[in-house]
């Protein structure tokens, strides 16, 4: 389908090392002038579903400060455009759980938010895991919980978790494991 927008400008409103805020001018689908705001993210988001031999995964437990809230979400974390995502993704799992994977597969592609922002995602199931060390960031406080898979979607059916990744990655999870 053809693009029904015009784009006439676009100015960085404000920028750190994981966004770009732009203030676009437009022309909208009716054709009248119009402005649009855009929320420009410098890492993919990478989520990962680990999942061992017995059907269990891990879930990561972290206070978010957008939020104001605790939340528990599948492990995840920002992948440079640069990198490889997979490598991004192996990172992520052993800083969060301590866990390697042996076997790696790209379950779901999505995007968040998109009337407002460029996030794309990226989520993995890990599988043939090993146990080791986490390796959190200064930033990040977290708390690591393994539970039954089936579990995990409860949680996502009962609204104890709430991150739109995580929801997305454990149904698609769910159904390839017909849980």
């Amino acid at each position: 389908m053809k693009n029904p927008w015009t784009t006439k400008s676009i100015k960085t409103i404000h920028e750190n090392p994981w966004i770009r805020l732009e203030h676009h001018e437009v022309t909208i689908p009716s054709g009248k002038d119009g402005i649009y705001g855009k929320v420009c993210f410098k890492n993919k988001a990478i989520a990962i579903i680990p999942v061992d031999q017995d059907g269990n995964t891990w879930l990561v437990g972290q206070f978010r400060y957008t939020l104001n809230a605790y939340s528990w979400e599948i492990p995840m974390g920002g992948g440079l455009l640069e990198h490889d995502f997979l490598d991004s993704a192996k990172r992520e799992l052993k800083e969060e759980t301590g866990l390697s994977a042996a076997k790696w597969t790209n379950i779901m592609t999505l995007h968040t938010s998109n009337s407002v922002t460029d996030e794309e995602g990226f989520v993995y199931l890990a599988e043939d895991l090993t146990p080791g060390e986490t390796e959190f960031e200064e930033t990040e406080q977290i708390e690591v919980l393994k539970l039954p898979l089936r579990d995990a979607i409860q949680k996502v059916m009962n609204g104890e978790i709430t991150d739109a990744i995580s929801i997305a990655g454990l149904l698609k999870v769910a159904r390839i494991f017909n849980i």
